[in-house]
């Protein structure tokens, strides 16, 4: 029984060893130790206020949680910079009547991802994404937050997909 727990101590032992490999998140195995997120200016036609803060900061957060890079100003082994380039609201559905049933948000973003240690992985890339709401429902408050943050967690997840985790 003693020789058990032992087979079963070095099975455990080896297979969290193993983890440098692959991790949790899917990133597999990172060379870089630092990235950093310039910031992403909003030079759509369309203007909302602070979503371009919004959106750098949901990235950096995005890549702080799902690796263990460091989030750096300037010189990370990883830079992402880029802009926001289509902020658009557009009619749906319509009515029998041909008034909007529902309208949909879509916000694009333009990415440039560098990987100083693998030239290989860099890209330039737009990530998008819509958010469908009724007419008849006005686009702010509650209502514009809740759009820019599922566009957001959608978009920013695409871009470490695509960066990272290569999927």
């Amino acid at each position: 029984m003693k020789h058990l727990h032992y087979i079963f101590a070095t099975i455990l032992l080896l297979t969290f060893s193993s983890c440098n490999v692959y991790n949790f998140t899917g990133t597999g195995k990172i060379d870089a130790k630092t990235f950093q997120v310039s910031f992403f200016p909003n030079n759509a036609e369309l203007i909302e206020p602070g979503i371009d803060r919004t959106f750098t900061l949901e990235l950096q957060d995005l890549i702080q949680n799902q690796t263990n890079l460091n989030l750096v100003k300037t010189g990370g082994d990883l830079a992402y910079d880029g802009e926001i380039v289509d902020y658009r609201i557009s009619p749906m559905t319509a009515t029998a009547d041909q008034q909007a049933a529902q309208n949909r948000l879509t916000i694009r973003v333009n990415v440039r991802f560098t990987n100083k240690k693998k030239d290989t992985d860099n890209f330039e890339k737009t990530f998008d994404f819509y958010y469908d709401y009724p007419a008849a429902q006005q686009l702010n408050g509650e209502t514009l937050n809740k759009a820019i943050k599922e566009i957001f967690e959608r978009i920013t997840q695409d871009i470490f997909n695509e960066s990272l985790a290569k999927w």
